[in-house]
């Protein structure tokens, strides 16, 4: 059964779209813009293709209940889960979509390297298997924080299984040095997650057994886990920094974001998906894609002035006292 669906991200990508067409942006906000578009599309084609398998094969299961886009929020932390499957033995599936343009390679230590069509070379990237832990720590969290089913007394809690879900039509490298099962193609989902249940229960048939519980209990957890869903309304425009704008015949141009685009984007992933955090060497991009960390390089446009970043809100602004200049250099969007 299928409890929650994915959500429409319709009104996201035609907000993005409006803001092409505004006028006053700049050449480098437009980039950063279709961007932000191209990685949405890809992002809602994997979740699309991964959604329609795990439906087709378990939405009318009255062994397993389905979630899709899940979002939590527990003690600071934040999961954005694309798809979660648990079962009536409370067997967990979190599944993590990837979408890979022309390839992926894992070499031997684990590390995740992709394709970079214009460069005709192999990049490193933040691994997808990592970050599905850092959910499923925060997704464990969040079942402490619901009512769950006890048997002699005992708290039940679920059992995880992580995997990683790319498009059947991408190609992969794997090492035979490294464990990489768990990265799988959206077309060999049911296979997989049946193989790995079969293989459970043939392990722990009685421990199995002893945590069945009823669909309707399924149900019931599974709705408690979606109330605690917290979807989140990305404020565009503050997030490329449209709010301030100037009108087509301004009195006076602010200076630009930024000097190059690649500043504005994780240097990881390549996700515009990011905000300004500090740490012991001061400022930094934070990718919340990721979870990768990028140092900001700022400097004034006078040849020998200095410049440095200052925050007022969600707002940060580059100043140079030498010149008495300052302008936006970025917003943070809402959380």
């Amino acid at each position: 059964m299928i409890i929650k669906n994915t959500d429409n991200k319709t009104d996201a990508l035609r907000t993005l779209e409006q803001l092409l067409q505004q006028s006053g942006i700049t050449p480098m906000q437009h980039k950063a813009i279709e961007r932000e578009i191209a990685m949405l599309r890809a992002g809602i084609k994997g979740e699309q293709e991964a959604a329609y398998q795990i439906d087709f094969a378990f939405k009318d299961s009255t062994h397993s209940v389905v979630i899709h886009d899940l979002r939590l929020e527990v003690n600071g932390r934040v999961a954005q889960i694309d798809h979660l499957l648990i079962g009536r033995s409370l067997v967990t599936f979190v599944l993590e979509t990837k979408h890979f343009n022309s390839g992926l390679k894992i070499n031997d230590n684990g590390e995740f390297l992709r394709w970079n069509n214009y460069q005709k070379t192999y990049e490193g990237m933040a691994s997808p298997l990592e970050q599905n832990e850092r959910h499923i720590a925060v997704l464990k969290e969040a079942f402490g924080m619901i009512d769950m089913p006890t048997r002699l007394g005992i708290r039940l809690m679920p059992t995880f299984n992580s995997f990683v879900v790319i498009s059947a039509a991408s190609r992969i490298e794997r090492s035979p040095k490294f464990d990489s099962k768990n990265v799988i193609k959206a077309d060999t989902i049911k296979t997989n997650i049946l193989q790995k249940m079969e293989k459970m229960g043939v392990m722990d048939t009685l421990g199995s057994a002893a945590r069945f519980v009823s669909y309707e209990t399924l149900e019931d957890i599974a709705r408690k886990l979606c109330a605690l869903h917290t979807p989140i309304a990305i404020d565009y425009k503050a997030k490329f920094g449209l709010a301030d704008v100037p009108s087509p015949t301004p009195t006076i141009s602010p200076m630009p974001v930024e000097t190059a685009d690649r500043k504005l984007l994780c240097r990881h992933c390549d996700s515009a998906n990011i905000g300004i955090q500090y740490g012991k060497f001061g400022y930094y991009f934070k990718c919340m894609d990721c979870d990768g960390n990028t140092p900001i390089k700022i400097a004034c446009e006078k040849e020998g002035c200095k410049s440095r970043i200052r925050k007022d809100g969600n707002r940060f602004y580059r100043e140079c006292s030498a010149c008495n200049s300052s302008a936006l250099f970025f917003t943070n969007s809402p959380v």
